[in-house]
């Protein structure tokens, strides 16, 4: 494989050799949750079945926010290092990072076991509905011994990428997807497992993934693996947590927000009167704000993968003190992902009976009417998102964790949560607490686009610093 080199290589040449690889891998991570949802959707559970993934789907956000955390913290870390030719601080930033993964995941999958039930409780599971909560049960306890394998490899694939092998990083992962889909519709179908087959084949792909992962230790390109790497270095971890914690808020962002909307919607589902006269009641909007996220997840899959694919190249014209290369390639980020948003809002406009179609039959029409409602007012921003997003990451490149942090709060917790909750109380309906998200939108955006002017001044007036 060819070795990128990012002081001197055309931007846009670097931008696709890096962005396409990581996209891949990122929509393929995706459709980990997605398979499981369309497959699940098809079979006997139905409705019930993507209601109870919902439920449990936080949690596994929860378990990739701090994946995330290590893995983009120490990719950044380690290109920062690398343009400001830190060799050693390079090598430990990988090497601290693995343990670090090591043991988060033992830990969250020891807090998965034991608090199965006070998990699902917080993200809206309700033994009262015992069809969908049984359901939710059973996927959580399958899914809890794959943590260590996803958690792990998920965290290297950023440190592969950084190292110049986007390709391999997306191969680990495709591996890992597309054994998921072909085992998927085996145990759902064949074996007749329902759910908790879903749950089986989703963690064989998690595992395979995470072999591949740690096989690229041997022929890494840039760093090594060595006992002085390895060894916790209080500096170097605060480094990693530092410029890592933008992902990690984006990650439990998400989680926040499933959480309190399914909650609402526990709250206010039976009040809401659909135009049949009807109630949508719970485990309707379950499921299909379940399939929205999840929908939302890969257009946002997409743009992330775009801007991780500019990190390597803006950390180390950062490190390099080469600022007419890192605005370069942000420039060219934001149009592609500004593009992206477009055709996203489009299809979610004029579409959304065909999306939500996809996920499952004989859909009544109180759940095709709360999917378009959804599709088209709760994902209604999502051109704005597709750049705050962007923004977010490439502030993290840029050694910024602060902003990036700021931003990544701002939409998903600081404006989002506090509308949502606010107009659901008000209006005590289902539908009306959909606008939250645009209003979190514009506002986020306005911050964004200021935080990055304010970031780009900074830097021409001081030295960067490791």
């Amino acid at each position: 494989m060819k070795k990128l080199d990012l002081e001197n290589d055309k931007i846009p040449m670097l931008i696709k050799n890096f962005a396409i690889p990581c996209v891949i891998s990122m929509i393929v991570a995706a459709l980990y949750n997605i398979v499981d949802q369309i497959f699940i959707g098809w079979s006997k559970a139905g409705a019930f079945g993507n209601a109870a993934t919902n439920i449990v789907y936080p949690f596994t956000v929860i378990a990739l926010a701090f994946s995330l955390l290590i893995g983009d913290g120490a990719a950044a870390l380690f290109n920062l290092s690398l343009g400001a030719k830190n060799k050693k601080q390079a090598n430990k930033s990988i090497g601290n990072a693995l343990i670090l993964l090591v043991f988060i995941s033992i830990v969250l999958t020891i807090i998965g076991i034991v608090f199965q039930r006070q998990i699902l409780s917080i993200f809206g599971g309700n033994p009262k509905e015992i069809e969908c909560y049984n359901y939710a049960r059973e996927y959580l306890q399958v899914i809890c011994y794959g943590l260590p394998f996803y958690i792990i490899g998920q965290g290297l694939n950023a440190s592969i990428r950084s190292d110049g092998s986007p390709k391999y990083a997306m191969i680990a992962t495709v591996v890992g997807a597309v054994s998921n889909i072909i085992l998927d519709p085996i145990f759902i179908f064949v074996f007749k497992m329902s759910v908790k087959g879903a749950a089986i084949a989703t963690i064989i792909g998690q595992i395979l993934t995470f072999i591949l992962s740690v096989m690229y230790f041997k022929k890494s390109k840039s760093f090594k693996i060595t006992k002085e790497s390895i060894k916790l270095d209080r500096n170097i971890c605060k480094k990693i947590i530092s410029l890592g914690l933008a992902s990690l808020i984006t990650q439990l962002a998400i989680v926040i927000i499933i959480a309190v909307a399914n909650n609402l919607v526990g709250k206010y589902g039976y009040e809401t009167i659909a135009s049949t006269g009807l109630s949508y009641g719970v485990v309707t909007p379950l499921a299909v704000i379940g399939i929205c996220m999840k929908v939302f997840g890969i257009i946002v899959s997409i743009v992330i993968g775009v801007s991780l694919g500019g990190m390597p190249i803006i950390g180390y014209n950062m490190g390099a003190r080469n600022i007419s290369r890192v605005k370069e390639t942000i420039k060219y980020i934001l149009i592609i992902n500004f593009i992206i948003g477009c055709i996203a809002f489009i299809i979610f406009e004029i579409f959304p009976t065909l999306i939500i179609n996809i996920f499952g039959k004989g859909n009544s029409f109180e759940y095709l009417e709360y999917a378009k409602y959804c599709l088209r007012i709760f994902l209604g921003g999502i051109i704005l998102t597709c750049i705050i997003k962007s923004l977010s990451i490439l502030l993290q490149s840029m050694g910024s964790s602060f902003k990036s942090t700021i931003l990544a709060l701002s939409r998903d917790v600081i404006f989002f949560v506090p509308a949502i909750i606010i107009i659901a109380s008000v209006s005590h309906s289902v539908v009306a607490m959909l606008w939250s998200a645009i209003i979190a939108d514009t506002l986020a955006f306005i911050l964004g686009i200021v935080l990055l002017k304010i970031e780009l001044n900074k830097q021409k007036l001081k030295d960067f610093k490791v």
